[in-house]
């Protein structure tokens, strides 16, 4: 049996302290059995889904390769998107809290490049960013990766789908051979064990089962015609009502479409998708974590990195062609001991795509009628919250008890009636109470924050 206490693994007494003081006691599989390896300096190909504990996995193994007193790129992570990689710093900040002196850098686009080339020439320790803002930087002599120890590829499955296959081999070619190089997928396809072939050696197989055992998950099935999907996720909503709902979509086309027949029937619904600026995206994610939108529509590479916590429902507008992805979806539902809903559109011509999902599984999935459900006789329902842009942020100094001490003192507003702040550079969006959102908007605009007056825009 492998041990599973961290306290078994041969970590630094900082490190061991800080995760005792993170709850982080006894490993998850995917931890127990690719740490040990990562120790001892193996190259890994790591099978894991998001919310299995990959990233403690990979940045408790990068982290204690380091070496503080060299301030130089030693570990760099590349990731396909920046929600992701934003994410994935967070949490590298966190394991870090009682390293002294570790300096970790995000390189993403829809950015300046000035700031990260300053932060670059300061020293920097560990790197987080997407193939394309990585390559701009070699290209442009502000990396340097010959010191690099370390090299991860997360969610490598999702940037070879995006089209990064260039962009990995030149950045792979960019860093010492003798390099560590960690590669995590939440599938298998063909083209990971090609791409291992190419930038790994002798790596060590790891793999934790993607089917998501003891989740609380309630799978159907609906059979539908294909013109009447719009009308069937509308009914389906109608009538289990629920607060948050990830609906997943093939291509960015229907993404749009959905969302906006949606909107039309009266259902708060936003849509992510490649094609969307950073700003947009930013903006559509804060929305729908904070409570401001019930339904997100997504691709599934939009919505690699979205780490959306008591998530409700999901939906699939289509049937995926691959079993695993169809799990990884639905595996967004059910955490943290809550009960979930996986509800799927099936059309007549998904015979083989509804047995290769079931046979993953190894159950068969319940079929249901759209009629049996309960017509709502109501309108829909409304999501909780308003988001209010603020045309400030992080590089304006701002914090988030900057906003709620304004909410709460000069503008009067409950402190109960204030949800999540998420600050951005140069934006700050605020969820707010519906019935209080009018009082908070007005008195924002009418007062200063931390000195100065902002542009306050409202969303509904």
């Amino acid at each position: 049996m492998i041990p599973t206490a961290f306290a078994t693994l041969p970590l630094q007494d900082s490190m061991l302290q800080n995760l005792t003081s993170l709850d982080y006691t006894d490993m998850t599989p995917i931890q127990a059995q690719s740490l040990p390896l990562m120790l001892e300096g193996k190259d890994l190909i790591a099978q894991a889904k998001t919310g299995s504990g990959k990233t403690a996995a990979f940045g408790i193994g990068l982290l204690s390769r380091l070496m503080p007193s060299r301030f130089c790129i030693q570990a760099m992570v590349l990731c396909p998107t920046r929600e992701l990689a934003d994410q994935v710093s967070k949490e590298l900040r966190r394991l870090a809290r009682f390293t002294d002196n570790i300096k970790i850098l995000t390189l993403c686009g829809g950015v300046p490049f000035g700031p990260q080339i300053g932060s670059l020439e300061h020293g920097v320790h560990v790197v987080v960013g997407t193939p394309g803002r990585i390559l701009d930087h070699l290209r442009r002599g502000s990396l340097e990766l010959k010191y690099l120890q370390t090299l991860v590829l997360d969610e490598a499955d999702r940037m070879l789908d995006m089209g990064f296959q260039d962009d990995l081999r030149s950045i792979t070619d960019a860093a010492p051979s003798d390099r560590q190089t960690l590669l995590f997928s939440a599938t298998y396809p063909k083209s990971i064990a090609v791409m291992s072939a190419k930038v790994q050696r002798e790596p060590v197989t790891v793999k934790v089962e993607a089917i998501h055992e003891g989740l609380k998950i309630e799978q159907r099935f609906f059979l539908v015609e294909k013109d009447q999907r719009v009308a069937a996720v509308a009914r389906i909503l109608g009538h289990y009502c629920p607060e948050s709902t990830l609906i997943f979509c093939n291509t960015k086309i229907e993404c749009q479409e959905v969302a906006e027949a949606l909107t039309k029937r009266g259902f708060s619904a936003l849509a992510i998708h490649g094609d969307l600026e950073q700003s947009e995206r930013d903006q559509v994610l804060a929305r729908f974590a904070n409570k401001s939108a019930s339904i997100l529509v997504a691709t599934d590479v939009a919505a690699r990195g979205i780490d959306i916590k008591e998530l409700t429902a999901v939906i699939n507008y289509e049937l995926t062609r691959d079993p695993e992805v169809h799990i990884h979806r639905i595996g967004r539902t059910g955490r943290a001991g809550e009960e979930g809903l996986a509800l799927s559109l099936i059309t007549a011509a998904d015979n083989r795509r509804t047995a290769a999902i079931e046979e993953y599984l190894g159950e068969t999935v319940p079929r249901a009628d759209l009629e049996s459900l309960t017509m709502p006789t109501a309108t829909p329902v409304e999501a909780p919250m308003v988001t209010l842009c603020i045309d400030g942020g992080r590089k304006n100094k701002m914090r988030p008890g900057d906003i709620l001490g304004a909410l709460t003192g000069e503008a009067g507003i409950a402190g109960s009636a204030v949800g999540k702040i998420n600050l951005f550079d140069f934006h700050t969006y605020v969820a707010i109470a519906k019935e209080s959102a009018e009082l908070a908007l007005k008195r924002l605009s009418a007062n200063k924050i931390k000195g100065r007056f902002y542009k306050i825009r409202k969303f509904n």
